[in-house]
């Protein structure tokens, strides 16, 4: 089943342009780039809701669960296990394929194409077979009541953690930090096999671009932890160089990253991640930080980098293989 999978150019398939990209994050630094593209474009809606695709079908699941399923996978809005963020890990003891009905089974199904692009459920699903034998390996919880304030559907297991929220959680995208991976290609250069690698070499594309001086601030010899995603807000310290420092081209490589590592996702989440990031300041703020550890093959390939901002925080980790935490959301003010 893993060769027949058919995975999609990103990059051509995401569903959304490069101009529909610079309209919804509107930072002078993009302009500057783009400035030859015309302006012409529909605005973005702000955020899922709970009328969107994923969240109706999650509604819909809760209300098909008998009051022992009930017991196992639903918690208040507020509980801790909704905040938990780990790269393999169980949220709820039952498995999809043991616990739930057929129809229930693809009710999920829905739920995950819904917060999904095309090419993101096609990777997702080849990643999810080859890390753990599918779907029906995974986990699910639901967070709140649907109709009765906040409400939230995350499916947790090895190198994926994914969300459904219709807007819940308040000023943050994606319904909080998601995780997602890959095995394949363990340790050895170019990770092949790896549906994710072509984000590693889309992010060196920018560090090929620097030149000597910009390298230095760039490239950093130790990464932080990978789950060190909180974001700090305008105040915070951000490593790397600062994207605000780039000339256009360059600024127009990082804007190019940005849309080929949102393009797994549902156009929904991806017009709340960039509204996000515009409020937060918008590309100029964002770091690009490069690490020397990890290189697999000596390369200079960097498989290990992070985007940056005060409101936006992308960490991967392509080495020994693909690990990557993501949290986009409004620093909570004191």
């Amino acid at each position: 089943m893993n060769e027949n999978r058919k995975v999609i150019c990103p990059e051509c398939e995401s569903g959304w342009t490069r101009r529909e990209f610079v309209r919804s994050l509107g930072t002078a630094a993009v302009a500057a780039s783009v400035a030859p593209l015309a302006a012409s474009l529909r605005p973005a809606a702000a955020s899922p809701t709970s009328a969107s695709a994923a969240e109706t079908s999650a509604k819909r699941l809760y209300e098909s669960l008998s009051a022992d399923q009930r017991k196992a996978i639903c918690f208040p809005f507020d509980h801790p296990l909704r905040h938990k963020i780990n790269a393999n890990w169980a949220i709820t003891e039952p498995k999809i394929g043991d616990f739930f009905t057929k129809e229930q089974q693809l009710t999920i199904d829905e739920i995950f194409r819904g917060v999904t692009s095309p090419d993101g459920y096609e990777r997702f699903l080849k990643q999810m077979d080859d890390d753990d034998g599918g779907v029906s390996q995974y986990h699910v919880a639901l967070f709140g009541e649907p109709g009765s304030g906040g409400f939230e559907f995350e499916m947790t297991g090895r190198h994926l953690t994914i969300r459904a929220d219709g807007d819940s959680v308040e000023n943050a995208a994606f319904g909080g930090p998601i995780i997602y991976g890959h095995g394949e290609g363990d340790g050895t250069k170019g990770l092949p096999g790896n549906v994710f690698y072509y984000q590693t070499r889309k992010a060196n594309e920018v560090f090929a671009a620097l030149d000597g001086k910009q390298r230095e601030k760039a490239l950093l010899t130790q990464a932080p932890r990978e789950d060190q995603v909180d974001v700090q807000g305008a105040a915070g310290k951000f490593p790397g160089i600062a994207v605000g420092e780039l000339s256009g081209d360059q600024r127009g490589l990082v804007e190019e990253v940005i849309k080929v590592i949102l393009a797994p996702y549902r156009k929904e989440d991806v017009d709340e991640a960039l509204a996000v990031l515009k409020a937060e300041g918008g590309l100029e703020k964002l770091h690009a930080a490069f690490y020397q550890t990890g290189d697999l093959g000596n390369d200079h390939e960097w498989d290990i980098w992070r985007l940056e901002g005060p409101g936006f925080v992308w960490h991967f980790r392509g080495s020994p293989h693909v690990h990557t935490y993501v949290n986009i959301a409004k620093p909570k003010t004191a």
